[in-house]
């Protein structure tokens, strides 16, 4: 379910929120050989499905990169900020990839907001805390404390 804020002060009521799950969003192999070719990392163990499955991961998997992409369509699932002249992913502080995500695999955006705070320029700063998490696995595919701002 989306959460709407409208302007600065509802934006600092979601410190502290937990803005739920996204739906679940399937890996295909199209979309890492689009990954691939877009961003020219063409590694045998995301396009060569083949040499792949005699690999360390059994299959091909995800780049990274394409995972923590992902995140931006996710979160739209989530936070929907209106009242705003612009908004911006002011970027990342910490970011882990602890398991890979293999073709086929279901992965899914969790959300906490952990912080909100002024910043000059008639805006607010939020900090947020996510995990993407693939259907059927202790561990995440990806962790990571992200900057987003919201200017008046």
């Amino acid at each position: 379910m989306t959460t709407t804020v409208h302007g600065p002060g509802e934006i600092k009521a979601l410190a502290g929120t937990d803005l739920g799950h996204s739906g679940w969003l399937e890996i295909t192999q199209a979309r890492i050989d689009a990954f691939a070719d877009a961003t020219g990392d063409r590694q045998w163990i995301h396009v060569d499905p083949v040499r792949a499955k005699e690999g360390p991961f059994g299959g091909p998997i995800a780049h990274g990169y394409l995972t923590l992409s992902l995140v931006i369509p996710l979160f739209t699932e989530l936070l929907d900020v209106q009242g705003v002249k612009m908004s911006i992913n002011y970027g990342l502080e910490k970011v882990r990839f602890p398991s890979p995500v293999k073709v086929g695999s279901k992965i899914r955006l969790a959300a906490v907001v952990v912080a909100v705070e002024d910043v000059a320029g008639d805006g607010v700063q939020m900090l947020l805390d996510f995990t993407v998490e693939i259907d059927g696995s202790a561990k995440p595919a990806c962790v990571a404390r992200t900057v987003y701002r919201h200017y008046m």
